[in-house]
């Protein structure tokens, strides 16, 4: 479980916010903040593993929090920025400190939502890694940062990433055998609900096959095999 503060000045913003990460397997809210003082009181108290912070705090910037939260030595918390701030300064001084990606307001739960499960999957990746190849540093890089994928394919449905799309059509691809979208979901680090509709878009792209597989009773489980290749 990968715990998240929310911290902005706003709190009808921030409640909006954690509402979009709590809807998002993986994830739960420890803490809300609304100054950047409450902000650094709350990393202390609650120790989270990400920060959503905003930028436009009414005591001090959130690059000062930044700032003070790479300077701690006890401390280690990955950042997303989450604000209205688009001058080239903010953003390159949030690149400097360290923030894993930057969501510019006002946006939507899906982008939140791909977001936090690219940030998911990059984290898994790192647990898993002993000693990376070049490929696999480049694609934990590309997660954590939310940039698209090189690899492009079909054009996929509003709401689809081409990056998770990429992500779902690797786990297939390296199974011995078909997927439950349980199983793709476990492996992707994505939820069970996201996995599947990656998995059906592959197979209306004939990327992949629908198999199914008839138990002792009740309904047939849908198994995906990947084809694309064949």
């Amino acid at each position: 479980m990968i715990r998240v503060l929310v911290v902005d000045d706003d709190f009808m913003v921030a409640r909006v916010h954690r509402g979009v990460v709590e809807r998002v397997t993986g994830f739960r809210v420890v803490g809300e903040a609304h100054t950047g003082a409450e902000a650094l009181a709350a990393v202390d108290a609650h120790r989270p593993d990400l920060v959503l912070l905003d930028i436009y705090l009414p005591d001090m910037s959130g690059l000062d929090v930044l700032q003070r939260l790479r300077s701690r030595d006890d401390t280690t918390v990955d950042v997303i920025a989450v604000t209205a701030a688009r001058d080239v300064e903010t953003i390159r001084e949030a690149m400097l400190g360290g923030v894993v990606q930057y969501l510019v307001k006002p946006f939507g739960f899906a982008a939140l939502e791909q977001r936090l499960e690219q940030y998911a999957v990059a984290r898994r990746a790192l647990e898993r890694m002993a000693e990376p190849d070049q490929d696999e540093v480049d694609r934990v890089f590309r997660l954590m940062r939310g940039a698209p994928s090189a690899a492009s394919g079909p054009a996929l449905p509003k709401g689809l990433s081409q990056q998770t799309c990429a992500l779902v059509s690797r786990v297939l691809q390296e199974a011995v055998g078909d997927l439950s979208a349980v199983e793709a979901a476990e492996r992707a680090g994505l939820s069970r609900v996201s996995a599947r509709r990656y998995l059906e878009h592959l197979v209306e792209s004939r990327q992949a096959r629908l198999q199914l597989r008839y138990g002792a009773a009740g309904r047939p489980e849908h198994r995906y095999v990947w084809v694309a290749d064949d």
